[in-house]
């Protein structure tokens, strides 16, 4: 894999609560953000914005399964502002919307439970 979209996917990786853009991504590995988007594509077989949403709802997923943070914490965490969009894009990936997926998590017992 070409080392400047290796780069691009560290970036991404550990800039989930931030609001970081395609241009911000080019600027890091000295590209244009159409050759960037050209090369990244041609790499991974989707855009570089597609990418980081695909990472940022993965990341949402196991959120919601591992901690007790509400729907907006985990989308704050993960550095989505909208929540419209970020429901759409969970339900769109995972064929329910977030609230409805923590829902649906086997519950923990506690001590008082039993």
């Amino acid at each position: 894999m070409d080392q400047r979209v290796q780069q691009v996917i560290v970036l991404m990786e550990s800039s989930f609560g931030k609001q970081v853009s395609v241009t911000d991504l080019a600027k890091a590995v000295n590209l244009s953000p159409w050759r960037l988007g050209h090369i990244f594509k041609s790499e991974t077989g989707i855009p570089p914005a597609q990418y980081l949403r695909v990472l940022r709802l993965e990341h949402a997923k196991r959120l919601l399964e591992t901690t007790f943070l509400s729907v907006k914490q985990v989308m704050t965490e993960v550095g989505v502002k909208d929540e419209s969009h970020f429901v759409r894009d969970f339900k769109a990936s995972y064929g329910i919307s977030p609230a409805k997926f923590r829902q649906s998590l086997p519950r923990i017992q506690s001590k008082d439970d039993q």
